[in-house]
Formats: structure tokens, sequence, C-alpha cells
């Protein structure tokens, strides 16, 4: 069993997409710019929000207007409005994924040290980590900040474990897109990829899959290998 599990956030511990989705759409509508369907917003996330706002900004354009360019003061603007009224509306349709709770929790009662390493604002990850899993004790919560990289950079990684005082051999990242994936190569540390996020099962191809909360709970708590490697 692992002593460190580094967990993405979105996709992989909450379903944040439909809220994600509205402050998008209400930040568009306020330029009388297309909307885009929630799905779509499916592909657009887990770059950070500006990446975000941008492709869902370009997507508008070129489906009203043929082009794609959108200038950084469009998107600075654009991005303001979405940062407002999500910062507003966070929690109005964002829940944990069945089970996660309740396996967060096993985890910490059997000594396991976790950490959140997430591409969302800082201040957006750490109300959402806050409001949903209140009573864990997380190593630490990092998100998007100010002179911070954002994943894939190894630094993620390095941090958890230099506060945590694990060693990478005993850490394990989860995450549900190949960002995650390449940010614990990154990091030298081993990866487990969750199917219920936000990514395809053709974009996680080739890496060690779990396909439900239970499978998930038996190789962090029980160390049995209820998952799959994808395309082989």
């Amino acid at each position: 069993m692992k002593k460190l599990i580094l967990f993405d956030l979105d996709g992989t511990l909450l379903d944040t997409l439909e809220d994600l989705s509205a402050a998008v759409n209400h930040a568009l509508a306020l330029r009388a710019l297309p909307l885009h369907a929630v799905e779509e917003y499916r592909h657009m996330v887990g770059h950070g929000v500006r990446n975000l706002v941008q492709q869902a900004l370009e997507a508008s354009l070129a489906a009203m207007t043929g082009s794609d360019r959108a200038s950084d003061t469009l998107v600075d603007e654009t991005l303001a409005d979405f940062k407002s009224y999500y910062q507003a509306h966070i929690d109005v349709h964002t829940r944990p994924y069945p089970g996660i709770p309740e396996l967060l929790a096993d985890l910490d009662s059997y000594g396991v040290r976790m950490a959140v390493a997430s591409n969302k604002f800082q201040e957006g990850t750490e109300y959402l980590v806050g409001r949903f899993f209140p009573g864990i004790p997380f190593v630490s919560i990092l998100g998007n900040r100010p002179g911070a990289p954002l994943k894939p950079s190894p630094e993620i990684v390095q941090e958890v474990l230099r506060l945590s005082g694990v060693s990478p051999e005993d850490a394990l990242l989860v995450g549900d897109s190949p960002t995650d994936i390449r940010t614990a190569a990154n990091g030298g540390i081993a990866a487990l990829a969750v199917s219920w996020g936000y990514r395809s099962a053709e974009e996680l191809s080739g890496n060690r899959i779990v396909d439900s909360v239970a499978a998930l709970r038996a190789v962090l708590l029980e160390g049995k290998v209820h998952s799959k490697t994808n395309g082989n």
C-alpha cells in the first residue's frame, strides 16, 4: 500500500463540469457569443481556467465569424467575468463522485497521506476541497497559483513529496487525464488513471486504469490489482 496519494480534483474526486460549463457560457453570453453544450466542455477542461476560457472563446468565434482568433484582452476580460460568476456558483451542481468521500476517510484511517494537485485556480481548489472533504487532513492542496507551474510540471510532485517527507517510490498520483499521467512520470512517481472523468478511453490508452471507485479502493487499500491496462 502506498504511503502518499496525490489526487487530481476535477474529474477525479469531484464532478465539476456542469458548474464550469455554466460559468463559461455566462461569460460568452455577456458578449453575445455562441454557447457550448456541457459535453463540449469535457475536452476543454484540465489545463487551467484561462486555457478553458480561451478554447471556448475561439470555438465560439469560429462558429460565428469563421475566425478563431481571440485577443489577449478579450481572453482576459472574459476570464474575469467567468471567475466572478464561477466563484459565486462554484458548488451549485458540483459533487463528489459516489464513494469518494468514504474512500478518502478510509485512506486517512489507514494512515495514508493525501494531497490534491489541480490546475484549477488556487482559491477554487481550496474552497471545493474544504467544502466537500472537510475532515481530510491533506498534506497540501495545490492549485494554479501565481508564479507556480501547472501540471505536468514535476515541481508539483516534488513539492508534495518535500512537504510529506515521503519517497517517490511510496507515492502514487491518481487522475483522469494524460496530463496527470505525464505529471507523475515527470515527477518520478507511479500513476493510476480513472475512467469516470473528462477524458476518453482512447486518450488514456496504454495507461493503468480503474473503472470504478470500488476498483480504486481495491488498489489503494487492499493492494489487489482490480485494474486493467487499456489497449493491451
